[in-house]
């Protein structure tokens, strides 16, 4: 009987060993995560931050705790964007901490008029704030890097969406936007630049002032001809768009003769040629405009008093009074200020 209690109480540790290994094991590499959810990291986030932000969202905290101080990682965690998958262990979420395992972000980037919108639109969807990115979009050293300076390098960004880690840094992200400029002026692209006589930084410019114009793709073609006759004939762009950034007033509905007089040298009514940088973000469709502009002899254009969208165009001044004074007069009549 001695005999027979001593393999039963063997036997019955044996199964409470095995029992509890089986639970150890479980918390370390069981199912540890509910639900799949996001989780930022910020290069300014200590090792409690990162536990506050994790445990909420895991089971077994104890062996989170003991397996993250088992490999270091409240000195050695990686910033970053991560996805807590549903069903990741313990272990899984520890070394993909440890190692940097990021799940990339993606950052759309258009609509932009100025590097100040810019790096406000990039703060909101990547780690560094507002004014680390300010400083990188107007720095000069920064711009000469990528062969630009302070007030061109906005010419360099392209409207589209892109991949990034959450972390990267304002450096790294110009140099990415380098190579996706050099990837967008292909041979076929920079052989119409040519014909049309206009540099890289001027086609950008152009099409910023042909955007702010109409959000008609099928009418861009036209209205970038039209400034092409007006550089080319020595004619002042004259065009409100450039007004209103010279004011800095997006808002501005109706350009007064007061606001042609404003003193910048974006303001195109005042000043021949070109302004010395973009005037917005150009869209793709813009550039490519500019790019295959319409070959005709208009000059002018005016908004159709039908508020389709679209422009009235003409040859001569006479034709272009007379577009304008149809739409001044249904600006009065809706009491548009």
């Amino acid at each position: 009987m001695k005999r027979k209690t001593g393999i039963w109480t063997a036997v019955a540790f044996l199964a409470a060993a095995v029992a509890t290994s089986l639970v150890v094991r479980q918390q370390f590499y069981g199912s540890a995560v509910r639900a799949e959810r996001d989780l930022y990291i910020s290069a300014r986030t200590d090792y409690a931050g990162l536990t506050d932000s994790i445990l909420p969202a895991i089971r077994h905290r104890r062996a989170f705790r003991f397996y993250a101080e088992r490999l270091g990682l409240p000195e050695t965690f990686k910033p970053g964007h991560y996805v807590l998958r549903k069903g990741m262990s313990v272990v899984e979420a520890v070394r993909m901490l440890k190692l940097g395992m990021q799940t990339p972000v993606r950052v759309t980037i258009h609509n932009v008029r100025t590097p100040a919108q810019l790096a406000s639109k990039l703060s909101r969807r990547l780690d560094a704030d507002s004014a680390a990115w300010m400083a990188v979009l107007t720095s000069p050293e920064a711009a000469r890097k990528v062969g630009f300076d302070s007030l061109t390098l906005f010419s360099m960004f392209l409207p589209n969406t892109y991949e990034f880690y959450w972390t990267v840094g304002p450096a790294e992200f110009l140099e990415r936007m380098r190579r996706e400029y050099d990837r967008f002026w292909t041979p076929e692209r920079d052989a119409k630049r040519e014909r049309s006589g206009l540099s890289r930084l001027e086609v950008m410019t152009l099409a910023s002032i042909v955007a702010e114009e109409t959000r008609r793709t099928d009418e861009m073609p036209r209205i970038a001809g039209v400034y092409v006759n007006r550089l080319r004939k020595g004619i002042p762009l004259q065009a409100d768009p450039t007004v209103k950034y010279a004011m800095q007033d997006f808002g501005l509905r109706r350009i007064l003769y007061k606001h042609l007089k404003y003193p910048s040298p974006y303001n195109t009514y005042i000043n021949k040629g070109l302004p010395p940088s973009p005037i917005c973000m150009p869209s793709l469709a813009a550039i490519d405009a500019v790019l295959d502009f319409e070959r005709h002899d208009y000059l002018f254009f005016c908004a159709r008093p039908t508020f389709d969208g679209y422009h009235n165009f003409a040859r001569t001044l006479r034709e272009h009074n007379a577009n304008a004074r149809a739409y001044s007069a249904e600006l009065n009549r809706r009491n548009i200020k």
